[in-house]
C-alpha cells in the first residue's frame, strides 16, 4: 500500500514494546540510527504514535507546572501577607515530595505525565496542611505573653500538639482513600496507580515535614525575630 502524508509517500514501521520508558528507548534508538544509518537526501524519520503523545504531554505539564507553583505562592502571600510564612511553606515543600520519590522507586516507576500529576496534587495536599500548622501556630503566639525564648518554644509545641490529631486523620483518609486504586487492575489502573503512588508516599513524609520541621523552622524564625526586639505578638 502506498501511503502519503503531507504530500510526502511515507511507511510506518511499529515497534512493541517491553518497557514502560519510551522516552528512554527513543532516545537510544536515535543514537543508534544516528551512528549507524545513513539517510539519502529527501527522507526523512520521524518518531510518532505514543511517543510523540507524551512529548505533547510533557510540554503542557512543563508550563502547568510552574503555573502551578506560581498560584500556590500568590495564594500564601494572600493568606498571610507576608513573605516569611510563604518562604517557609515552598522552601520546605521539597522535603514532602521525598516519600513519592522513594515509593516510585520501590516500585519501579518511571517519571511520566501520570507521576507528574499526582506530584501537583501531593503538592497541594502538602501545602495545604502546612498552611493549616501555620496557622495553628499563629494562634499559639497570640495567645501567650512572648517575653523569652522559652515563651516562643512553649507556644510552638503547643500548636503543633492541637495539629496531630488533624493531621493524622487527613493522611489516613487520603491513603485509605488511594489504596484501593494501588491495588486495582482494571481498565486504567495502569495510569491511575501512577497518579496516586506519589501521593501515598509523599503523605508520609509530608506528615513529618508537618509535624517536625515546619515547627522547626518556624521556632527559629520566631526567636530570630524576638533576637531582633520584634515581639511576635501579632
Amino acid at each position: 500500500m502506498i501511503k502519503s502524508e503531507n504530500a510526502r509517500p511515507n511507511a510506518w514501521v511499529y515497534v512493541d514494546l517491553e518497557t514502560s520508558d519510551v522516552g528512554g528507548w527513543v532516545k537510544r534508538a536515535r543514537q543508534v540510527v544516528a551512528e549507524e544509518v545513513e539517510i539519502p537526501d529527501g527522507y526523512s524519520i520521524l518518531w510518532s504514535g505514543q511517543y510523540e503523545y507524551m512529548v505533547r504531554a510533557k510540554e503542557r505539564l512543563a508550563a502547568v507546572g510552574p503555573l502551578t507553583l506560581a498560584v500556590i505562592v500568590l495564594l500564601l502571600f494572600v493568606n498571610f501577607g507576608r513573605l516569611a510564612e510563604v518562604a517557609i511553606v515552598m522552601g520546605t515543600l521539597p522535603l514532602a515530595l521525598v516519600g513519592g520519590l522513594w515509593l516510585l522507586y520501590l516500585l519501579g516507576y518511571q517519571l511520566s505525565v501520570a507521576v507528574g500529576v499526582g506530584f501537583i496534587a501531593l503538592a497541594g495536599v502538602a501545602v495545604e496542611i502546612g498552611v493549616v500548622m501555620l496557622v495553628y501556630l499563629n494562634q499559639a503566639i497570640r495567645r501567650r505573653a512572648i517575653s523569652s525564648e522559652e515563651d516562643v518554644r512553649a507556644a510552638v509545641i503547643e500548636g503543633t500538639l492541637l495539629r496531630i490529631r488533624p493531621v493524622f486523620m487527613t493522611v489516613a483518609a487520603t491513603i485509605g482513600g488511594l489504596l484501593p486504586i494501588m491495588f486495582s487492575t482494571g481498565a486504567g489502573s495502569e495510569v491511575m496507580r501512577r497518579i496516586a503512588a506519589p501521593m501515598v508516599g509523599g503523605m508520609v513524609s509530608a506528615t513529618l515535614l508537618t509535624l517536625a520541621l515546619i515547627p522547626a523552622v518556624y521556632l527559629l524564625w520566631q526567636r530570630r525575630r524576638l533576637l531582633r526586639g520584634n515581639v511576635p505578638v501579632e
